[in-house]
């Protein structure tokens, strides 16, 4: 999968560079719940532009070790279930499963499903950068990836770490 950019040389990130650096870190963590990986991204300020904070994250973020990994799957929701809580995380969850419908009962135990069998597979959470993607093409993913071994799903999950990240971070550096 590749991470969704915003190549945007004229836009500098002037609040991530004013940031104080606990703060920061804060919205760093959630974007990605890696604190090496925040730490590293923190410490590349100042950014002159968007493009830069991009590619500080992006090698920041290779690789992601398998415990950083699970460490950040902690901090999603399952798809297709409420999203509880009222931190940036919580919020930025609720924001990107906007396309799952609730509403449908027949999806909703679906995806239950899903989840459950995915977990007893892989042992963790299924996670998929979910924005923009209604939640048959999330259940159509899920039923795709149980085909995957272990590490080549640790590798997507990996990607898809990445590409949330990327997500979240244009909503930190636009706030």
């Amino acid at each position: 999968m590749s991470t969704p950019r915003t190549r945007d040389r004229g836009q500098t990130p002037h609040q991530l560079n004013a940031m104080p650096r606990t703060d920061l870190l804060a919205h760093l963590l959630a974007c990605l719940d890696v604190p090496r990986w925040a730490e590293a991204v923190a410490d590349s300020r100042p950014f002159p532009d968007r493009t830069a904070v991009h590619d500080a994250a992006e090698r920041a973020a290779r690789p992601l070790s398998a415990e950083e990994i699970h460490r950040a799957l902690a901090a999603h929701p399952r798809i297709g279930e409420r999203v509880e809580g009222s931190g940036t995380s919580a919020s930025f969850s609720r924001g990107e499963q906007g396309g799952v419908d609730a509403g449908d009962a027949d999806l909703t135990r679906a995806l239950h499903d899903g989840n459950a069998e995915y977990e007893r597979r892989f042992g963790h959470v299924y996670l998929v950068c979910a924005s923009g993607r209604s939640g048959t093409e999330l259940l159509e993913i899920l039923h795709a990836r149980l085909d995957n071994d272990h590490d080549t799903e640790l590798a997507v999950v990996a990607d898809e770490l990445r590409a949330i990240a990327t997500l979240r971070l244009d909503k930190v550096i636009a706030a």
